[in-house]
Formats: C-alpha cells, structure tokens, sequence
C-alpha cells in the first residue's frame, strides 16, 4: 500500500465509517510522555521532525484558517525556535513539517496547528500527526484523528516493515499512549513523490 492509497484509506470514502470519535488535538499530548519512555526503555531518541497532514478542501474559510495556522507558528517560531514549512505532496496532500530538538516545542506547535484546524470548524479535514524517532533506523508514532488513536510505523527498505519493532512499541507505550488495538488501521505512510516530509 502507498501513500495515496493510505491517505485515501484514512481519509476518503470509509472516513467517515471508520472514525471513531472526532478529531480532539489534546491527545497529542499524550507524546510529552511517550517520548521519555521512548528513550529510557527502547533507546530510541527523537529526531526533532514532526508533521502534521491534512486534506485541503477549496474554500475561502479553509484558506483563512490555513493562514492562520501560519501566522500562529510564524509567532511560536520567535518564541521557542520551531521551524515550520508547508508542502504539498504529489497527490495534493498538505503537510505542516516541524523542526525542533526540543520535543516538548515540538508537541506545542502541533497542538496550536491542529487545534487551530478544529476551532475554525475543520478538524474534520485533519489526516495524521507523525512523530519521528531513530535509533539504528527511523521509527515514527503515527496519530490519527479520525480513530483518536496512536500506532507504530517501523519502515524498512523496499516497502517492508519492522513488525518485531512494531509490536515492541505497542507493547512498550500501550496504556501510556492510546494505542490502536486493530493492527489492519495501522496505515504505513511511504514517502511517495515530492512534498512527503520522510523522503
């Protein structure tokens, strides 16, 4: 399964059915611990990337918001140093990569984009939050909205995943991060043509 086709399994027609609850931007907190124990327990440290992916919708309103989101990272990017840029992928998907060593800015700048999203009545549009770590490989804790639920990505090279990794992550932080229970909604996120922030 590539990008496209996660990002339209996430996002497109079963959306709506799959969703469990709506998009609440406050269990992204849920990282400021998560990453401790990412550390502590598996050695695996935070790379300082993050991202945000939602789908644009053409609108006016959609577009204010958009800006604000910018204007709101713009001024957090003086105050703790976050770096934030915006791409568009290949199939039209808009990503928020943030760049920060420290994690905790890294949470914050997240949640105010997020939370932006959800107050200007588009939390509806709002993909997946993605957490990097890397230890001898990358690994990433993927949030998605629409299931209010976390799961592990261990990519390998050629398509193929880590699944012993994956497994050890959800072992490791389930009850401390809500992990998803059904491993079929664990969508792997491919880098796939420009404007993926993983490539």
């Amino acid at each position: 399964m590539g990008l496209l086709d996660s990002l339209r399994a996430m996002l497109g027609t079963s959306a709506e059915t799959d969703a469990t609850r709506a998009a609440d931007p406050d269990d992204l907190f849920g990282m400021s611990t998560a990453y401790l124990t990412m550390a502590a327990d598996l050695g695996f440290d935070p790379s300082g990337e993050a991202a945000l992916c939602f789908s644009n919708v053409d609108s006016a309103s959609f577009e204010q918001a958009e800006q604000e989101v910018k204007e709101i990272l713009e001024a957090g990017r003086e105050e703790t140093g976050t770096e934030a840029s915006f791409n568009t992928d290949s199939h039209g998907y808009q990503w928020v990569i943030l760049e920060d060593p420290e994690f905790e800015d890294l949470i914050t700048s997240m949640h105010f984009a997020a939370d932006t999203f959800v107050e200007k009545g588009f939390g509806s549009r709002l993909l997946a939050a993605v957490f990097a770590f890397e230890k001898d490989s990358p690994v990433y804790w993927v949030y998605s909205f629409r299931r209010g639920s976390y799961y592990p990505f261990a990519p390998q090279s050629g398509h193929e995943r880590d699944s012993t990794t994956e497994f050890k992550l959800q072992s490791t932080l389930d009850g401390e991060l809500d992990v998803e229970d059904e491993t079929d909604h664990w969508y792997p996120l491919w880098p796939d043509g420009r404007g993926h922030p993983w490539e």
